[in-house]
């Protein structure tokens, strides 16, 4: 069973920053071999993507995030990590962790997701 485990949310203030981090178990090693992508879902709206890197380490991003973002992943830890900086209110959301074989903007396409993790931007 794979298991895909977000932490670091929370609430923040309007130009802060956060790191996120989502951590992979299981006997199926997915952060080393699948495309890790990020999602958000603020109250009453749809699923959108945020951001994605690809094994080889390639990355990805939304233009609501382009500039202000950093991914990593540490393929001998199974973790990869989102940071955004100067947040601003309409960041605020349920941050989803997911895996998917190829790197794509489509929810639909991820095969394996986390539980979420909260984040709150204040003005």
């Amino acid at each position: 069973q794979v298991q895909l485990v977000e932490s670091g949310g929370g609430l923040v203030q309007a130009g802060g920053s956060l790191r996120l981090s989502c951590a992979q178990s299981g006997h199926i090693f997915l952060i080393d071999t699948y495309c890790m992508g990020w999602f958000r879902q603020a109250p009453g709206k749809e699923r959108e993507f945020v951001a994605a890197i690809s094994f080889q380490g390639a990355t990805e991003s939304a233009a609501s995030v382009k500039g202000r973002l950093a991914m990593s992943r540490d393929n001998a830890k199974s973790t990869v990590s989102l940071q955004v900086d100067n947040l601003k209110p309409e960041d605020t959301g349920v941050y989803y962790c997911a895996a998917s074989r190829d790197c794509t903007r489509a929810a639909v396409n991820y095969e394996y997701w986390g539980q979420g993790t909260q984040v709150t931007v204040s003005s």
